[in-house]
């Protein structure tokens, strides 16, 4: 038994049993993917996973406990590779962010500020992506931090934290006839042509669920992933906006219009992720505080490094 087949293993759940992404995301072939399995089964005398011919369809009940143990070996192995950096580079170094468009632009530049305050010496990489790249950056290692939605908290192998809850908004160009209505209805806005966040993108599910819960069926004229490009076509006259109220700029927004929509939208949470059981250096738990300065450092290094709890269920969001 070798480290090798003990990732392919990890790898295997991860690509959905896909052998050619396994072998890609290892550097290696297929054929020696499937060589590895097939040395693992015959040393350990079980077979581990569910075949139809060449193809692996899922785990066998062995298989999943073998699982269980290989993802703990391989970050226990990760954590003894990251003791130096941990105990030698107290205030340098780098710090991988995974986190989506709408955070990188609006929510992050007053905690990275304070944060290069107090670790002028440590070097910040932000990665964008959405939120299944994100989770899949912190189950490599690509990432220290992810920073999404709901996706995050309902992963089983990532602790996560609160960051801020927000809103939808409609924006809509000065002027426009939305902003003489006191108040507006779900009834409106299926009468004109929107546009918001593609399927899958910040909320979008909690926008497209109120509508069907109405029984109405809006038209998306345009969707997009992130809410600058959403407010360049409102800009344009091609719709109305219905894009995350976090994502409001005073100064470059100064032609268009925020409506109240928290009566029409249920409310987002946006989480912070840390992969469990994964030793960081000081100032990753210190930028965890900063975003959300009512945990204490024991409580989030308790929770990163205690057996996992059953979490409530919520919808995916980003």
């Amino acid at each position: 038994m070798n480290f090798q087949q003990l990732k392919i293993i990890r790898e295997s759940a991860r690509c959905k049993f896909n052998l050619t992404e396994v072998a890609n995301t290892l550097f290696t072939s297929q054929s020696g993917v499937s060589r590895h399995i097939r040395e693992l089964e015959e040393e350990l005398g079980i077979e581990i996973f569910i075949r139809r011919g060449k193809r692996l369809l899922g785990m066998t009940e062995p298989g999943k406990e073998l699982l269980v143990v290989a993802e703990r070996i391989l970050n226990d192995a990760g954590n003894i590779r990251r003791l130096g950096d941990v105990f030698s580079s107290t205030d340098s170094g780098q710090l991988h962010i995974a986190t989506t468009h709408t955070q990188a632009r609006y929510s992050l530049p007053r905690v990275i500020k304070e944060f290069r305050a107090l670790y002028p010496r440590v070097r910040l990489i932000l990665n964008q992506g959405n939120p299944e790249e994100i989770a899949a950056m912190l189950h490599s290692g690509e990432a220290d931090i992810g920073i999404a939605s709901e996706r995050l908290f309902n992963d089983d192998s990532v602790a996560a934290f609160p960051y801020y809850r927000w809103h939808h908004s409609v924006v809509v160009p000065q002027g426009h006839p939305l902003t003489t209505q006191k108040e507006i209805t779900l009834e409106t806005l299926s009468t004109l042509p929107l546009i918001t966040y593609r399927k899958g993108i910040t909320g979008r599910s909690r926008v497209d669920n109120a509508f069907q819960v109405a029984g109405l069926a809006p038209e998306i004229a345009l969707s997009a992933q992130d809410s600058d490009v959403i407010k360049t076509y409102v800009e344009l006259g091609l719709g109305v906006g219905i894009l995350a109220d976090v994502s409001q700029d005073t100064q470059r927004d100064q032609g268009l219009v925020y409506l109240n929509a928290e009566h029409l939208f249920e409310a987002n949470t946006v989480w912070l992720g840390l992969k469990r059981s994964q030793l960081q250096r000081n100032y990753a738990w210190q930028f965890i505080q900063l975003c959300n300065p009512t945990l204490t450092l024991a409580e989030i290094k308790e929770k990163v490094f205690s057996e996992q709890i059953d979490q409530q269920v919520l919808d995916y969001q980003i």
